[in-house]
C-alpha cells in the first residue's frame, strides 16, 4: 500500500525531476476588467473578480501539477477525471506513492520549474514543518470548516479523514475481535503495518490505534509500541510493507491502514474485509495546501475550491474517507444520503494526537522502534 504521510522528516528520498523548463509569472489577464491579476498572491476568488474569472484564469493556464495521489486513495482517481472534465483542465499527477515528506522535497527540488507540485495533501506533521512552502487561501466554503481544521489565513485546510482499521483476507484468517486475537497462533507470520511508524502516518496511527485500544493514553505511545513488540515476539508482525500486490497473493493476509485504503482493496479482493475495532477509533486528517511558489497558481486555487465543493466531498465520502464539511452538508442537506448510509458516521469515540503528542510520539517512536523490529 502507499506510505504517504510522513511523520519524520529528517530522511527524504529524492524525487525524480521530472522537467527543466521555466515556470510560469503567475499573472493572469482577468477576461471582464482587462486587468492583471496576480494570482499567485490571491486569497480568494474575489481578488479575481469572482469564481468565473478564476475559472478563467485557470483554464487560460491549462494545467494543473499534483503529486502523491494515488487513483486509489480516497477516490483521487474519480476527483481528478471530473475535475478535467468541468474545466477543461489537464492534471499532470506525478510520483503518485511518495510520501508527504517527499512531496515538500519535490517542491524544493523542482523550485522554478514548470512541472514543480502546484498543490499538495499532505499528513498533519509534514504540513506544521512545512508553512513557508505554502500560499494562503480561503474557499469559497470557508465558513463551513471548522476552526480547528484550518490555519486561520488557509496555508493549511484539512480535507478528509479516515479511520486506522484493519483489513483481512477473510479466506485465509478468521476475523479477529480484538487486537490481542492477533498475537494468537492463527496469526502466525501474517500482520503487516502499512510502512514505518517513524516515517509512515499510516504506521504511525496504526502504534496511535493499539495505543488507545489497550487502554494508554495518545501522551505517550509505549502501550502501542508494547503491542507490536509482543506481535513480533509471538512471530506474527510482518516486516513486509503491503501493496496490493502482496494482499492479492496472500503474503500479507491481515494489514493495519486507513479504512479508505482497506475498503478500496476489496475490489480487487473480494474478501477483503475492514474492520473497525468497536471502542476507541484513531482517525487523522490529511491537509490541502497550494504551493507558494505554484507555476499554475489560478489552477491551484481552483483546485482547492474543487476539492472542497460538495462534489468532492462527497466522493472523499464515497470512498470511507470523512470529509471535514460532513456536519455542515449535512445540515444542509447537500451531502449524499445514500452514500452516508452506506459508509455509516464517524463513531463517537474518535480521537487523533494532536502537534505536541505527534512530536512526543515521533521521539519515542525514533528511540524504541527499532528495538521492535529489531
Amino acid at each position: 500500500m502507499i506510505r504517504r504521510n510522513l511523520i519524520a522528516t529528517g530522511v527524504i528520498a529524492t524525487v525524480a525531476l521530472l522537467g527543466l523548463s521555466a515556470c510560469s509569472s503567475g499573472s493572469t489577464e482577468t477576461p471582464d476588467a482587462g486587468a492583471t491579476v496576480d494570482a499567485a498572491t490571491a486569497t480568494s476568488a474575489e481578488d479575481f473578480g469572482g469564481f468565473e474569472a478564476l475559472v478563467a484564469a485557470a483554464q487560460a493556464e491549462g494545467e494543473l501539477n499534483v503529486i502523491a495521489l494515488p487513483e486509489n486513495w480516497a477516490n483521487y482517481g474519480k476527483i481528478i477525471a471530473a475535475f478535467e472534465d468541468e474545466y477543461g483542465i489537464t492534471v499532470n499527477s506525478a510520483s503518485p506513492d511518495v510520501s508527504s515528506a517527499e512531496e515538500i522535497q519535490a517542491a524544493e527540488n523542482l523550485k522554478g520549474q514548470d512541472t514543480a507540485p502546484d498543490v499538495f495533501d499532505l499528513g498533519t506533521a509534514v504540513a506544521f514543518d512545512s508553512l513557508d512552502y505554502f500560499a494562503p487561501y480561503q474557499v469559497q466554503t470557508w465558513d463551513d470548516i471548522p476552526a480547528e481544521n484550518k490555519e486561520a489565513t488557509g496555508l493549511w485546510v484539512n480535507d478528509y479523514t479516515g479511520l486506522m482499521s484493519i483489513g483481512y483476507n477473510a479466506d485465509l484468517v478468521d476475523a479477529p475481535a480484538s487486537l490481542d486475537d492477533l498475537l494468537g497462533e492463527g496469526y502466525k507470520g501474517a500482520v503487516a503495518l502499512n510502512g514505518d511508524p517513524t516515517q509512515a502516518g499510516a504506521a504511525f496511527a496504526g502504534v496511535g490505534l493499539a495505543t488507545v485500544q489497550g487502554g494508554g493514553s495518545l501522551d505517550d505511545f509505549q502501550t502501542g509500541i508494547d503491542f507490536f513488540a509482543d506481535l513480533n515476539a509471538a512471530g506474527n508482525f510482518l516486516t513486509v510493507d503491503p501493496t496490493p500486490a502482496t494482499i492479492a497473493s496472500g503474503e500479507t493476509p491481515v494489514v493495519f491502514d486507513w479504512s479508505y485504503n482497506n475498503i478500496a482493496e476489496k475490489q480487487n479482493v473480494p474478501t477483503w474485509e475492514n474492520l473497525v475495532l468497536p471502542g476507541a477509533a484513531y482517525g487523522a486528517y490529511y491537509n490541502q495546501a497550494i504551493n507558494i511558489d505554484a507555476p499554475n497558481p489560478a489552477a491551484a486555487r481552483l483546485w482547492q475550491e474543487w476539492i472542497f465543493s460538495d462534489t468532492v466531498q462527497n466522493l472523499y465520502l464515497e470512498s470511507g474517507a470523512f470529509p471535514v464539511r460532513l456536519a455542515a452538508m449535512e445540515a444542509a442537506g447537500s451531502v449524499d444520503a445514500d452514500i452516508l448510509k452506506a459508509v455509516g458516521g464517524l463513531p463517537e469515540e474518535l480521537v487523533s494526537a494532536d502537534e505536541a503528542q505527534t512530536t512526543a510520539a515521533n521521539e519515542l517512536l525514533a528511540a524504541a522502534w527499532p528495538g521492535v523490529i529489531g
